[in-house]
């Protein structure tokens, strides 16, 4: 590499001559000039900090993002030098607190409307922290196009999920259109017996019995509805830390007297130690509790339901497993698709429901089943990653410093 050729260079530069140091001069300003050429290519932004916090460097992408004084480079602190006070006080706040940020997020008006995201990262140098770098990234079109490929997959779910509910309502609106031309029959019926001064106590019978069918198929109607605008509508999740193995633990015990009833065996495998996750408490328990009915259902001789919780790399997961009559390999691809059901009286959309809420939490949901053996459900959720500590920077920063320069200079070479 250049940097260890110039430095066995300026070992020997006493015994150099004048064309030579010249030809190393030049080396060197080419592969700085190279170094910048880069640095100022990047299309992200680039801010070098000392361990005063001073910035000592800023490529163009940096004084675009932000607006930002890098007129001289000085003593004053980077946060001192930003006008955005959001971004100025998330800097001085981190900076001070040898924080490790990832990712955080502003919004900044530069000239134009600009979605920021900002790391500040320890700089290391032979194993030591000798300032900090700070990466800006503009997610401005990143984010634009995952906006429009959720919209997209919003209207294909919203087809699917209209087109299946035009397919129930149908039946029950015929149910009610039949039940009303018996009704109007039997009324005619009744007020011709009445007009001749006879009573038909068996016609007001017949028509407490359509009105009931007709009741019914109201309320399955509704049913339809509510389960519909559930699905398309957003959720406002109210995302907050929490102990999943605490959730399970309370939806289980609510779910105690049923399963018993039922013959099914519960069993708890909950990984101690697990770390705090973000979720919505309401909706979580809503899917659990739609994957344990559903694991219930399966198994209507009674067996065995585990739930399980444990962690892998950044995620943390819950699985739901049954030894029920399982599902199909034929309907495996299709459980999650809405109105999809093979019970004589499922909605079809408790699987739907489960599936969005999941993403809603930026989580996963897998399933595994064999006919005859059992099904398993997996819910893998993001643990958040906590901001680390830089490590800890002992020793004179300014003196390596002069102590590089006085050997570069050669001072002290014997």
């Amino acid at each position: 590499m250049m940097k260890d050729f110039i430095k066995r260079s300026i070992k020997k530069i006493s015994k150099l001559t004048g064309e030579q140091i010249e030809d190393l001069f030049i080396d060197a300003a080419e592969e700085i000039d190279r170094l910048e050429t880069v640095l100022e290519s990047l299309g992200e932004g680039i801010l070098v900090c000392d361990t005063k916090h001073s910035l000592v460097l800023a490529n163009k992408c940096a004084e675009r993002f932000i607006p930002i004084t890098v007129s001289t480079l000085g003593s004053d602190p980077l946060w001192s030098r930003i006008w955005d006070e959001r971004i100025a006080d998330f800097l001085e706040a981190t900076l001070k607190s040898g924080d490790r940020v990832e990712d955080r997020e502003f919004n900044v008006e530069a000239g134009i409307q600009r979605l920021l995201s900002i790391s500040v990262l320890p700089l290391v140098r032979e194993h030591r922290v000798t300032g900090s770098l700070i990466y800006i990234e503009d997610i401005t079109e990143k984010r634009g196009r995952e906006a429009r490929l959720r919209r997209a997959e919003n209207l294909a779910s919203l087809t699917t999920l209209a087109a299946g509910v035009a397919h129930e309502i149908k039946n029950p609106l015929g149910s009610i259109s039949i039940h009303i031309q018996l009704m109007q029959k039997a009324l005619e019926a009744n007020r011709g017996l009445m007009a001749r001064g006879a009573a038909n106590t068996e016609g007001l019978d017949q028509l407490d019995k359509y009105i009931a069918v007709v009741n019914e198929e109201i309320d399955r109607l509704n049913h339809i509805v509510v389960d519909f605008l559930f699905a398309v509508r957003p959720m406002n999740l109210d995302l907050r830390e929490g102990n999943i193995n605490v959730l399970i633990g309370e939806l289980m015990e609510f779910m105690g007297f049923e399963l018993s009833g039922a013959s099914i065996v519960c069993n708890l495998e909950l990984e101690e130690g697990l770390p705090l996750l973000k979720f919505d408490e309401r909706y979580l328990k809503q899917a659990l509790l739609n994957l344990v009915k559903n694991a219930a259902a399966a198994m209507p001789g009674g067996g065995k339901l585990t739930v399980k919780t444990g962690r892998k790399d950044n995620e943390a997961f819950i699985s739901v497993m049954d030894t029920g009559l399982g599902i199909p390999e034929e309907n495996l691809s299709k459980i999650f698709e809405p109105y999809f059901t093979t019970k004589a009286t499922g909605s079809g959309l408790g699987l739907t429901l489960v599936f969005k809420i999941i993403r809603e939490h930026q989580g996963e949901i897998s399933v595994k089943s064999r006919e005859g053996e059992g099904t398993s459900f997996t819910i893998s959720l993001p643990v958040p990653q906590r901001e680390r500590r830089l490590i800890g920077f002992e020793g004179d920063f300014e003196g390596d410093i002069e102590k590089e320069k006085s050997s570069d200079r050669g001072e002290g070479a014997s």
